[in-house]
C-alpha cells in the first residue's frame, strides 16, 4: 500500500502553471529572485532582513537552515520540508511527516504512536534506513541552454526526448563526480528551466515526538479544519561523516554542524505580524483551465474519491478491531484518509467558489487577445483546442488507470509478489548461472522480514475481495483484461471466494510459506502461484492503462505550454511566480483571522483550552493525555504562557501546499514563530485558484512545540540545543 502514496504524488502533480503577483500573500516564488522580485514589498510588510540574510550561496542564510525531507539518496521531489534549529543539526517537522518513521519503530511493546518517544541522549537516538535531509547548496536559470535547442516542429515527444538528453548534460556537468545531487525542472509548462544541486545526507535519525493525542490530536476531523489544537511536530536529527561530508549511517558519524540554524521565538505573534515560510511545495495547478477544472469535477476526483474511501474502509474496520494492526497500518491510513478528504474539499471549493467561471471568464480574454492580432493566432490559437482535445482524451484511459494503480494494484500481497521476477529468470536459467538465484534469495530473504513486519493477511485478503469486486462493477465489462473476466466467471462473482483461495494456496501469504519456498526454490513452485501470476497480469495491464494515459497527454503538453506562455505575454505587466513542484520556494505573508461565512468570524490563534474544551473520551481522536490535562488545571505552562493562557496554532496569509508540511514560519527577524502543518477547509480549491480572503496556512505556534518537548516530555537535553529568543 506505501508503493501507493507514491502514485499520488504523481497524479497530484499533473497540471498547468501559474502566475500573478496580487494579492502579495499570493505566489511561492524562487528564493534566487527575492532581490529583484520581492524584497521591497517583504520589507513594507515588516521584513527586517537583507536579501543577503535571506539568499546567498557564498555566505550563510536562511536557505541553508531549510531541508526537503525524502526516502531516497538521489531525490527529486519531497514528501515534507524540515528546518535545522540548532548548531548539532536538530530538525524539526511535522508530526505527520515523521509519523511512518515512528510507526516503523513501533510495536504493540513500545508504541511511540501512542506514548511519543524522547532520545535523552545521541545514543538513544534512532536511525532510519529510508530518509534523508537534503539542503540546496544554489540553484541557476538554464533556459538558455535548453529552450533554443527545441523548436515547433519537434513533436512532443520528440521535444521531450531531447530535453532529457540536455538536462542529463546539465545535471552532468554540476554532480562534481558524484558529490552532488542535481535536478533540473521545468518552469511554466516547459517554457524555463532550472538547475538545482544540492548535497543529501543519509543518515537522519528520530529523535523525539509527542503521542498521536497531541500530534494528531483531532484525527481525520479536524483534519483541514480551523479551529485547530494539534501539536503536530516531530524531531530528527542530521548525521554526518566526521569531516562534515554526506554519510551512510555509522557510529562513526556524527551530528552534522550546519551552515545556519534558526533561532526560536516565544515572544509569540499578534495580527498582521510577518510571516514567511520556506520549503518544498510539491504542486500547485494555478493555471488549470476551465476544462482541466470540469475534468477534475466530473472524473478525476469522485473516481479517486471512489476508490480510496473503499480502501479506507476495509483498512479502518481492521484497524479498530486490533492494536497490532493498527500499528501496522497506521501510516498509510492517515496518507490516503489525507488526500481522499483534500479531493472531497477541493471538489467542495471549486463549486462553492465558481472556480470554473473564472477560468472561463479568462480563457475567454484570451480569445479576444488572440483574435486581435495575426501573429497571436499563429502563435497561440491552437491552445485552448489542444488543451480541449487533451481532456477528452484522457475520460477513459483515466480511469482504466486509476483503477489498476489504486485498485487492483493496492493489495499488498500483490506489489510484494512482484519482486520476485528477476528470482524467476535465474531459475529458469539455473544451469547456467547456478550462483545467482542463492543470492537473489538471501537479498528477498533479507527484506522479508521489513515487509512481514507490517503485514496482515487477512486485511488484504479483504483487500483483495474488495477492491477487485470494485473494479469489476465499475468497469464496464468491454473495457475489463480478460484474467478478470476469468475471475468473475470461475468464481461466478463471489470475490471473496476467489480472495481466499488466493491466499490459501500462495507462497506469498506468510513468512512461513515463504521460508518454506526458499529452502527448496523451484520455477514451477512459483509460476504457478497464484498470486504471482495475478501480479503479472496486473503489472501487464497497469503498463498498458499508463502507456494510454500518458499518449493522450501529447496535446495537453503542448496546449498548456503555449496558453501559458500566451497569459504571459498578454499580461506583461504582471509579475508572474511559477506553479509549485517540490523545489525551493519562499511564500509571505501575515497574521489574520478570517471570516469564512456570512457572521461567522475565526479567531488568529487557538489555546490550551480549546484542547480540554473538544476532549471526547469515547472518541480516540479527541483523548487528551492525562499529563497534559494535569499541566493545564495547574496552569503550569512556564516560560510560554501568557497571562494564563498558553497558544497551541495560529493562523497565516502564507501560499502553501502539500510538500510544505513541516515548514518553518519566520518572523521579519529570522525567527522560528511556527510550522506549516495544514490548509483550511473553505479554501481546499486553492491548489488550483488562490482565494486571499479565505485561504490561510494553520501553523502549530512555536511556544506549544517547546512546551510539550520541555513542560509535557521533560526533554531539557533537547531545550538546552535551540536558541530561544524571549
Amino acid at each position: 500500500m506505501k508503493k501507493i502514496l507514491l502514485m499520488i504524488v504523481a497524479v497530484m502533480a499533473i497540471g498547468i502553471n501559474s502566475f500573478a503577483f496580487n494579492p502579495p500573500d499570493e505566489g511561492m516564488w524562487l528564493p534566487i529572485f527575492v532581490d529583484r522580485l520581492n524584497y521591497t514589498d517583504m520589507q513594507k510588510m515588516g521584513l527586517q532582513l537583507t536579501a543577503e540574510e535571506i539568499y546567498s550561496i557564498n555566505n550563510s542564510s536562511i536557505k541553508d537552515a531549510i531541508v526537503g525531507l525524502s526516502g531516497s539518496a538521489t531525490p527529486s521531489g519531497y514528501f515534507c520540508t524540515g528546518e535545522i534549529v540548532s548548531d548539532k543539526s536538530l530538525l524539526f517537522t511535522n508530526h505527520h511527516c515523521g509519523y511512518d518513521i515512528i510507526q516503523q519503530h513501533s510495536s504493540v511493546e513500545h508504541n511511540y504512536l501512542r506514548d511519543g518517544f524522547w532520545a535523552r541522549s545521541f545514543d538513544e537516538e534512532l536511525p532510519n534506513e529510508a530518509l534523508s535531509a537534503s539542503f540546496l547548496v544554489r540553484m541557476d536559470d538554464v533556459t538558455d541552454s535548453i529552450v533554443p535547442f527545441l523548436s515547433d516542429t519537434m513533436t512532443e515527444g520528440q521535444r521531450s526526448a531531447k530535453v532529457r538528453e540536455l538536462q542529463g548534460k546539465l545535471k552532468e556537468s554540476a554532480n562534481e563526480d558524484g558529490k552532488y545531487n542535481v535536478v533540473v525542472k521545468s518552469f511554466f509548462e516547459g517554457n524555463e528551466y532550472y538547475r538545482f544541486i544540492y548535497l543529501v545526507y543519509t543518515d537522519v535519525r528520530l529523535v523525539g515526538a509527542p503521542p498521536s493525542d497531541i500530534g494528531k490530536y483531532g484525527g481525520d476531523t479536524d483534519n483541514w479544519m480551523w479551529p485547530r489544537h494539534t501539536g503536530d511536530f516531530s524531531i530528527f536529527r542530521v548525521y554526518s561523516a566526521p569531516d562534515g561530508s554526506p554519510a551512510d549511517y555509522s557510529e562513526d558519524n556524527v551530528p552534522l554542524t550546519p551552515k545556519h540554524h534558526l533561532p526560536v521565538s516565544i515572544k509569540g505573534v499578534e495580527k498582521d505580524d510577518f510571516a514567511m515560510i520556506w520549503g518544498y511545495p510539491g504542486s500547485t495547478n494555478r493555471y488549470m483551465t476551465s476544462y482541466g477544472v470540469r475534468f477534475a469535477l466530473d472524473h478525476s476526483n469522485p473516481t479517486l474519491i471512489d476508490i480510496l474511501g473503499k480502501s479506507l474502509e476495509i483498512m479502518k474496520e481492521d484497524m479498530d478491531a486490533d492494536e497490532e494492526v493498527e500499528i501496522k497500518y497506521a501510516s498509510t491510513y492517515a496518507g490516503l484518509a489525507n488526500y481522499w478528504k483534500y479531493l472531497i474539499g477541493q471538489s467542495r471549493g471549486v463549486k462553492h467558489l465558481d472556480v470554473y467561471g473564472k477560468k472561463k471568464a479568462l480563457e475567454d480574454k484570451f480569445i479576444a487577445w488572440i483574435g486581435q492580432n495575426q501573429e497571436r493566432k499563429e502563435n497561440y490559437g491552437e491552445a485552448l483546442d489542444l488543451i480541449e482535445s487533451g481532456y477528452s482524451q484522457h475520460e477513459d484511459p483515466f480511469a482504466m488507470f486509476m483503477y489498476y494503480n489504486f485498485a487492483l494494484m493496492s493489495p499488498a500481497i500483490i506489489n510484494y509478489a512482484q519482486e520476485f521476477t528477476q528470482l524467476e529468470k535465474q531459475l529458469e536459467e539455473i544451469k547456467d548461472n547456478p550462483e545467482a538465484p542463492g543470492q537473489t534469495i538471501e537479498y528477498l530473504r533479507e527484506g522479508m522480514a521489513e515487509y512481514f513486519k507490517d503485514y496482515n493477511a487477512p486485511t488484504d485478503e479483504k483487500m483483495l475481495a474488495g477492491m477487485y469486486a470494485m473494479f469489476a462493477k465499475n468497469i464496464p465489462v468491454e473495457s475489463q483484461p480478460e484474467f478478470l473476466k476469468g475471475i468473475t466467471k470461475k468464481y461466478k462473482g463471489d470475490y471473496n471466494k476467489f480472495a481466499a483461495d488466493v491466499f490459501s494456496k500462495s507462497i506469498f501469504a506468510s513468512e512461513e510459506k515463504l521460508n518454506t519456498f526458499f529452502d527448496n526454490p523451484k520455477v514451477k513452485i512459483l509460476t504457478k502461484d497464484p498470486a504471482y501470476k495475478l501480479s503479472g497480469q496486473v503489472m501487464e495491464g497497469f503498463m498498458s492503462s499508463l502507456a494510454a494515459y500518458y499518449s493522450s497527454q501529447s496535446d495537453l503538453d503542448k496546449g498548456s505550454r503555449l496558453f501559458v506562455a500566451g497569459l504571459m505575454e498578454m499580461e506583461s505587466d504582471k509579475v508572474f511566480y511559477p506553479d509549485a513542484n517540490s523545489t525551493m520556494r519562499l511564500s509571505y505573508g501575515s497574521v489574520q483571522d478570517y471570516y469564512p461565512a456570512d457572521a461567522v468570524h475565526y479567531d488568529y490563534v487557538t489555546h490550551l483550552y480549546g484542547v480540554m474544551e473538544k476532549e471526547d473520551t469515547t472518541n480516540p481522536e479527541f483523548i487528551v493525555p492525562k499529563k497534559l490535562k494535569e499541566l493545564f488545571e495547574a496552569k503550569d505552562f512556564g516560560r510560554y504562557g501568557k497571562d494564563g493562557q498558553l497558544v497551541t496554532c495560529f493562523l497565516t496569509t502564507n501560499d502553501i501546499t502539500g510538500g510544505n508540511s513541516g515548514s518553518p514560519v519566520i518572523n521579519g527577524n529570522g525567527e522560528l514563530i511556527g510550522l506549516a502543518f495544514d490548509g483550511n477547509w473553505e479554501a481546499m480549491s486553492g491548489d488550483i485558484a488562490f482565494e486571499p480572503e479565505l485561504q490561510r496556512t494553520i501553523c502549530v505556534d512555536s511556544r506549544y512545540v517547546l512546551f510539550i518537548i520541555d513542560k509535557f516530555a521533560g526533554a531539557q537535553n533537547l531545550i538546552d540545543e535551540l536558541t530561544i529568543i524571549e
